[in-house]
This record gives structure tokens, sequence and C-alpha cells, in this order.
């Protein structure tokens, strides 16, 4: 049996289009996690080429399983000049450490994974 899990990809964000890199900031018991995809190259985002979905978890140290905290899927793929920027902003609040995941899917490319340990 093939799982789902086996098609996620990841990379070096700055050599891969693809990857979410996440920018996370903790201040007072609140996460800001930023999630962008094409921060060093730019992805195209056309109709035909787009970043349809972002999705970001949080997974609490010792926890079993990771928690969506944001879902963002994106719409404007070039409707009169529109074009979605892959760019999202979550906040959220815990006193524990934990990882920060990012996934983005890629209507060509599939899904891609970045992590971040907080």
């Amino acid at each position: 049996m093939k799982k789902i899990t086996e098609t996620v990809q990841s990379g070096d964000w700055k050599a891969e289009k693809h990857v979410p890199v996440l920018h996370v900031e903790e201040n007072n018991g609140i996460l800001n996690i930023k999630a962008i995809v094409g921060e060093e190259i730019e992805h195209p985002n056309t109709l035909e080429h787009h970043i349809g979905w972002i999705k970001i978890f949080f997974q609490p140290e010792g926890a079993k399983f990771p928690i969506e905290v944001a879902s963002y899927d994106f719409s404007a793929h070039g409707e009169e000049e529109l074009f979605t920027k892959p760019e999202v902003a979550a906040a959220i609040k815990t006193d524990k450490k934990g990882t920060v995941f990012a996934i983005s899917y890629c209507n060509i490319h599939g899904l891609w994974e970045n992590s971040q340990e907080i």
C-alpha cells in the first residue's frame, strides 16, 4: 500500500522554490509564524502552475501528533490579472516548546514540507 507521506518532498528553500520557508518568533508565550513559498526563488503562481494551499501545524514537545493551527487556500491564479502570493501568517499561544511544520501544495509538483524546532 502506498502512503501519502511517501509523496511529500523537502529540500533547501534557498534552491527549491516549492519548499515553505518558516519564520517563527516567540514573544511572551505567543508564537508568530510566517510561511512563505518562493521567498528566495519566486514561484510562478499562474493558472497553469501555482501553489494551491499552505497548512501550518505545531507539535508540542512530548505530544504524539502535530496540531493543525492554520490552513490557507489560494484562489487567484490570473483572473483579471490578479495573482496570489503564497505568504501566510498565524499566531498561537503556548508556553511549550515543540516543532512548527508547514506543508504546501503545488498543482504540478505536489506536496512540500519544512519544519522548525522552537
